[in-house]
């Protein structure tokens, strides 16, 4: 089995408005990844996710499937690890 990992995850392009957290939260789900996601002030998206590399590979390609998605670039970098964290929600 891969090892869990968390990244930290800036996300540029149309992602606001255009449904980015809610597939993010319902992909997460359907593949077991933990974390959250929320809109930041700069039209950009935060999110952190922890899972096996390729869950979250899968959950990036599935979120960029969204109609009206379009991740342009996205900055990323490897944290810590939550072993207490359960879930995935949308930070408000």
């Amino acid at each position: 089995m891969d090892e869990i990992i968390r990244k930290h995850l800036i996300i540029y392009g149309d992602v606001q408005g255009v449904g980015f957290r809610y597939r993010a939260e319902h992909g997460a789900a359907a593949l077991g990844v933990t974390g959250w996601v929320r809109n930041r002030w700069d039209d950009t998206v935060e999110m952190e996710v922890q899972g096996t590399p390729e869950q979250i590979r899968q959950l990036l390609f599935l979120i960029n499937q969204g109609r009206f998605i379009d991740i342009q670039g996205i900055d990323e970098k490897i944290i810590p690890i939550d072993p207490d964290e359960w879930g995935f929600r949308v930070v408000h």
